[in-house]
């Protein structure tokens, strides 16, 4: 049985999320690694943007389906701004897919593996999916403050599409950061359950990347190359020390999103993003080391 739904608490923020219809371009010629100095960087990014048109659909629906139960008029806006938000990510990244699909059609194997694996995910609770919708949400917080800290050493020099398109998604990551906790919270409030969903969600998400990026580095023929494992193994060292603290935070009793501070850039990105005229694409100066949230002429 369900534990009685919960009213929003009227002491948590909850920040604008503003669905954003981003029309992101890829030249068809674009290079996967579009990061020269960093290749494996490159690939774990493009393994991670190939599993989001088959993540991020399933956590639409699970939400959704959540959506009827909830009659707190807070909770339903902020879930229908989450939905909106996604729906953009996961169609930009598609885009990129399909140029990195023909370049390595090997990829088409890992897409036919998603759908067999959220095809069976469907099959499961809301409970469960909505567990899992949630954890994996907690993990972005970590990985989104890594990202955009570090934007510096991770994006500098790098192909500016596809740059702006990875911290745009974080900046909206950030702005729903609350929604798929709370809605869990509000149906469920079970600890032990979400505690679950955020280990199953964040390490699926990451294996079904890896099967991704394994195949961009074997095309190139850098798999075999014990200095590019390393620089791989390092880069996935990284990510470990970074997303973990907020994987951990969110195990402790009494943790809620709102209550982790957000980088003071993902409020300059929004504000510079208000004065661009509908329809505009928002690209980074990923030549300044910076990487202000101006975007560039």
């Amino acid at each position: 049985m369900n534990a009685p739904a919960k009213a929003a608490d009227p002491q948590i923020a909850h920040p604008d999320i503003i669905v954003r219809r981003i029309p992101f371009k890829f030249d068809e010629g674009i290079d996967p690694v579009w990061n020269s100095a960093r290749p494996e960087w490159s690939h774990m990014v493009n393994g991670a943007s190939l599993t989001m048109p088959y993540l991020e659909p399933f956590l639409i629906k699970t939400v959704r389906e959540a959506l009827a139960q909830v009659d707190d008029a807070q909770l339903k806006s902020d879930v229908d701004g989450f939905i909106g938000q996604e729906g953009a990510h996961y169609r930009n990244h598609r885009r990129y897919n399909d140029i990195l699909k023909r370049v390595c059609p090997e990829l088409s194997e890992v897409e036919d593996m998603l759908t067999a694996d959220y095809a069976k995910f469907q099959k499961r609770s809301l409970k469960w999916r909505l567990a899992y919708t949630a954890g994996f949400e907690t993990m972005t917080i970590g990985m989104t403050e890594w990202l955009i800290r570090q934007r510096a050493t991770l994006f500098a020099g790098s192909d500016s599409n596809v740059a702006s398109l990875v911290l745009w998604h974080m900046v909206e990551e950030t702005e729903h950061k609350n929604v798929a906790y709370d809605l869990y919270q509000h149906l469920y409030s079970d600890y032990l359950g979400r505690s679950w969903g955020l280990i199953v969600g964040s390490f699926h998400v990451a294996w079904m990347s890896r099967k991704g990026y394994k195949r961009l580095l074997k095309r190139e023929g850098r798999w075999g190359k014990l200095r590019s494992r390393l620089a791989l193994y390092a880069m996935v060292a990284r990510f470990v020390v970074h997303a973990s603290p907020a994987m951990l935070r969110a195990l402790v009793p009494g943790y809620h999103p709102a209550k982790v501070s957000d980088p003071k850039w993902v409020q300059l990105w929004a504000d510079a993003y208000g004065d661009l005229p509908d329809g505009a694409i928002p690209l980074l100066d990923t030549n300044d080391p910076e990487i202000p949230a101006q975007f560039a002429a």
